[in-house]
């Protein structure tokens, strides 16, 4: 559930005052009185697309993350090395930004390795009438010399 829907919720449907609304969220009442009266659905914030300084190192991590992945756990650098030898590089940033980065990129490639590569999943369902299921056999057998079939239900 949205979060302005919940002011509204509070405002509208429990009767609750402003104030109260005001201190459980943190929003000024201003703010609230602004929601309420615009109707608007979600406040959107667009964020413009800046520049970072790990933009030109990007590639190299993602290489080095790459090959770290493919060795075993105790034969891999750590983010902190990795930070290191880019700084030796030029990169000025904080290992945080690098470690960041790492997180990301690992949250990006376990998603895409759960979603590529598995076929596509087609559950059987039919509505009434549409398919049947039988459970019927039937089973060959000699008797006396003489070849019968039985039909189980």
């Amino acid at each position: 559930m949205g979060f302005l829907s919940v002011i509204r919720r509070w405002a509208l449907r429990d009767k609750m005052p402003i104030r109260e609304i005001a201190r459980r969220t943190g929003l000024s009442r201003n703010t609230i009185k602004k929601y309420l009266r615009e109707g608007a659905v979600e406040p959107q914030f667009k964020t413009p697309k800046r520049p970072s300084k790990m933009d030109p190192y990007a590639d190299r991590l993602s290489a080095w993350l790459l090959i770290q992945t493919r060795k075993s756990r105790k034969e891999r650098r750590t983010v902190k090395q990795m930070h290191a030898d880019l700084v030796k590089l030029g990169y000025d940033s904080s290992y945080e930004r690098v470690a960041a980065f790492a997180r990301a990129w690992r949250e990006d490639r376990h998603r895409a390795e759960q979603t590529t590569g598995r076929g596509t999943y087609v559950p059987l369902v039919f509505a009434p009438g549409e398919a049947f299921q039988f459970d019927w056999s039937e089973d060959w057998g000699h008797a006396k010399g003489v070849l019968s079939a039985r039909h189980r239900r």
